[in-house]
């Protein structure tokens, strides 16, 4: 059994299994049993140095430690964490997409990459046609948060022509039976993408583009929270939001 305690401090401390390693002196793949195996137990004198580098106790990284029972194993919603949405490659969109069998749900400001990068229109019509549900949200080109996004990445303009740019790609798919495309003016916090239980958050800095911001891969557990966090708000605007003609 994976050790997540392990996996979710080194991503809270920013740090790689190389650069763990590096900071510890052992080599990588020893790090990487520490993850993959739960049980695995580093010598005392790592175990202290690993918890100052994490910021954490070490009963926090191995509950056995400190003679409690050990807590149930609960599976981690968190399957990776891009550094950017450009980190993540084509071959990883391609699956995605091409795996949705249920239900695709899109929460974007433009989002003309999928059409223009991964041929998403074609899939929408194949992927309707055997019962998929769509449901996409763009931004309102006209609104005021759509403008001052615009101005805050530093694409005056140019944010409002991609979206129109997207609303034209979509029309062609918008009558389609099992396929919803709304308009938001919300302000954006995270950019959604949901593929059947498999969910990338796309979270927005002051400042930056989209596609320079961290992502979260996530994937839906019986007892996870993160997804359900992030898909109430995607049904709230989607609550919210303006049918396409």
């Amino acid at each position: 059994m994976a050790n997540d305690r392990l996996r979710t401090a080194m991503l809270a401390a920013g740090l790689t299994v190389d650069t763990l390693a590096q900071e510890l002196g052992r080599d990588p793949k020893t790090v990487e049993r520490w993850i993959r195996q739960e049980q695995r137990l580093p010598h005392r004198a790592t175990r202290v140095e690993l918890a100052r580098l994490l910021k954490v106790r070490e009963v926090d990284l191995w509950p056995e430690l400190g003679g409690s029972p050990r807590p149930a194993p609960v599976e981690s919603e968190l399957v990776h964490l891009y550094s950017s949405r450009s980190a993540i490659t084509g071959a990883i969109w391609t699956e995605l997409l091409a795996g949705v069998s249920r239900s695709m749900d899109v929460l974007v400001f433009s989002g003309a990459f999928l059409v223009e990068q991964y041929d998403l229109i074609p899939l929408i019509r194949k992927k309707a046609a055997n019962g998929v549900a769509f449901r996409i949200m763009v931004g309102d080109e006209t609104s005021d948060t759509v403008k001052q996004r615009a101005i805050d990445e530093g694409t005056p303009g140019g944010l409002e022509g991609r979206i129109q740019l997207m609303r034209r790609y979509l029309s062609d798919v918008s009558g389609i039976e099992g396929v919803e495309i709304r308009t938001h003016s919300t302000v954006l916090y995270n950019s959604l993408y949901r593929f059947d239980d498999d969910l990338l958050v796309n979270g927005h800095a002051h400042g930056a583009l989209a596609g320079q911001s961290p992502v979260l891969h996530l994937h839906r557990t019986p007892n996870g929270q993160m997804w359900d966090h992030y898909m109430k708000s995607f049904e709230l605007t989607w609550k919210n939001a303006n049918p396409e003609p």
